[in-house]
């Protein structure tokens, strides 16, 4: 009898454990994400950025109307997705 209250607790504890390392498990999957959704995150806006002082420089640049109109509107664009991304 006593070996089998023994045995029980063993098992109790096991299945402790086997919790808490699951609930460890899903938190660094989560902060994992969060560390991956950042990181995408900054590379999108370093691309927009980058394409925003592309755009700019050819503004400066073109003498055609037509493509300034066009260079405007595409600035105003990545204007608007940078406010979005934060």
């Amino acid at each position: 009898m006593h070996e089998k209250k023994a045995m029980a607790r063993g098992f109790e504890s096991k299945s402790v454990q086997d919790q808490q390392d699951a609930a460890t498990s899903r938190e660094l999957g989560r902060k994992e994400k969060v560390g991956r959704d950042e990181m995408e995150r900054r590379k999108q806006r370093e691309s927009l950025e980058l394409s925003r002082t592309r755009i700019r420089r050819e503004l400066e640049e073109t003498g055609s109307d037509r493509r300034r109109q066009q260079l405007r509107a595409a600035l105003e664009h990545l204007e608007a997705q940078l406010r979005k991304i934060g």
